[in-house]
Parts: C-alpha cells; sequence; structure tokens
C-alpha cells in the first residue's frame, strides 16, 4: 500500500468539499432491529427525515445554492417515493446506500450483489435514476465490493477512511473505482443520535459543538489541500437548530472561493480524469 496521490483541483482550487445526506429514514433501525417495526414512537423518529427534516434541508441547499449528495436505501425510496423524487427534482445527485440499510459485516458475495442489485432496481423504478456512487451502510465494505462495484457500473465509493484525498481503488487486475474517503469525526449520528436500546448513550451534543467541530475538521482539511466530505442525516441534523446551524456551515464553505464545492460525483468524474494508478488494499494476514 502507498498513500495517496495529490490531487490537482479545477479551475486553480485547493480543496474540495461536499455536503451529502443518508436518508435512511426507517430502514437504518429495521435492518438491525426488525422487532421496532412494532414502535410506532421509534419509527416516528425516523420518519421525521423524509417527512419533515429533508424538505428543510432542501430548502437550505436551494437558499445557499449549493448542489449535494443523497445517498437512499432502496427501501426508503419504496416507503417514500415522494420524498426521493422531491431531491431528483431539486437537481441533486442520488446515489446507493443499500436496499434495507443492512450492515454487510459477514455478508457472502452472492448476498451482497443480490442488496446492490434491490437497491438499484428501487431507485430506478421510483426516481428514474441509475447511481454512480456508492455508500456502504455502516461504511462496511467487504473485500468483495469493489469488483461487484464495478460490475454494474458505479464511478466511486465513498466508505473507505484511509486517506484525505481521493484516489481509484483497484477492483481487479484491470479495473479501479474512485474512493473519496469518509470518517466518523465528520458524521452527525455520532454527534445526534439517541434511540432507547438501539443507538446512542443519552448523551446528545449541541448543534454549536458539532458544527464548530466539523469547520475546524473542514478549514484543516482546505489548508491540507484535501476533499471535505460532510455526511448528515435529515431525521438528525433535519430538526430546526440543528439544520439552522448547518446552514451557518454550509455558507462558510460555500464563501470560501478557492474551494470546489460540488457533489461527490462531480468529484469523481474529475478523479477519473485524472489518470491515477489504482491503489490495491490486500486483506491482512493472519
Amino acid at each position: 500500500m502507498r498513500p495517496a496521490e495529490p490531487i490537482p483541483w479545477p479551475d486553480g482550487k485547493i480543496a474540495a468539499a461536499a455536503f451529502t445526506f443518508d436518508v435512511d429514514a426507517e430502514s437504518a433501525v429495521l435492518s438491525s432491529h426488525p422487532q421496532a417495526a412494532t414502535r410506532l414512537s421509534v419509527m416516528s423518529h425516523q420518519a421525521y427525515g423524509p417527512l419533515t427534516g429533508l424538505p428543510r434541508l432542501l430548502r437550505i441547499l436551494d437558499r445557499q445554492g449549493v448542489r449535494a449528495t443523497f445517498f437512499v436505501p432502496g427501501y426508503t425510496a419504496h416507503r417514500h417515493p415522494d420524498a426521493v423524487r422531491a431531491i431528483a427534482a431539486a437537481g441533486h445527485e442520488i446515489a446507493h446506500h443499500g436496499y434495507l440499510h443492512e450492515p454487510l459485516i459477514d455478508v457472502d458475495e452472492e448476498t451482497e450483489a443480490a442488496i446492490l442489485d434491490r437497491g438499484l432496481a428501487a431507485l430506478e423504478e421510483v426516481a428514474g435514476v441509475r447511481p454512480v456512487g456508492y455508500r456502504a451502510p455502516m461504511w462496511e465494505l467487504t473485500y468483495n465490493s469493489p469488483r461487484l462495484l464495478a460490475d454494474r457500473g458505479f464511478l466511486y465509493d465513498t466508505s473507505l477512511m484511509d486517506a484525505d484525498v481521493p484516489y481509484e481503488l483497484a477492483a481487479d487486475g484491470t479495473r479501479s473505482i474512485v474512493e473519496i474517503p469518509v470518517h466518523w469525526g465528520l458524521d452527525d449520528w455520532e454527534q445526534y443520535c439517541y434511540l432507547p436500546d438501539i443507538s446512542g448513550t443519552g448523551l446528545i451534543e449541541s448543534p454549536d459543538k458539532a458544527v464548530a467541530m466539523w469547520r475546524a475538521e473542514f478549514d484543516a482539511m482546505r489548508r491540507e489541500n484535501g476533499c471535505f466530505v460532510l455526511t448528515n442525516h435529515p431525521f438528525l441534523s433535519g430538526r430546526p437548530g440543528r439544520a439552522a446551524a448547518l446552514e451557518g456551515l454550509i455558507e462558510h464553505v460555500a464563501g470560501c472561493a478557492d474551494v470546489w464545492l460540488a457533489p461527490l460525483g462531480d468529484i469523481a468524474r474529475h478523479v477519473r480524469g485524472l489518470g491515477l494508478r489504482p491503489r490495491h488494499l490486500p486483506p491482512p494476514v493472519l
């Protein structure tokens, strides 16, 4: 393995940034806690995303003139089709996020392939899109994932955490996909999510604290010529106080004239055009 190569950003920009949203809704809970389907309060907590949080976030992005990337599980598309169509109608990128937000830990290749295909079919059926981007639920890729994604024509993935800039990740001996790294520190789940018996400890951070941390990371990534990727969930960051704080961060990033703010698909297409040598990430030998 070797470090990722520096990226020459377009139009003389010194760094890149993207705002991304995982529209998990009920799927994030049902995948690992199917018994929660009987808990109306828990389901309402998740449904807040597509029903209330998402429209608010779309209004914010429209006010700021920012195009974002929305990762949508196929189950969300089937359960909340109007919400997913609203994302597409607003001109944002729709990308793949499993079907029922299925964790891929110890999942075999055949099952993983079936999940990918089911999610693709749902997004095409509901929103009329064939996504080029993928984010693994819980950011848990398998060593089969790059090849399975390449087989289906995906351009990029955004689930790994080993670099500050995108790179070409080898899928097999001849093909690669663009990898756009992420990190748990740039995810609102760890800051805001609490569901009794399901997720979180009960400590819910203030929006000021969360956004201050994300802004510090953006400012540092900008100095490092990196690619800042923030992940938010509409059922969390779509709540009024959090959404207002997030809008302040979006305004700050959009106001940096030397930063390229774009959807992940645009960033991946730029990286693909650079002709980078693919990196191989072999499994460790025990």
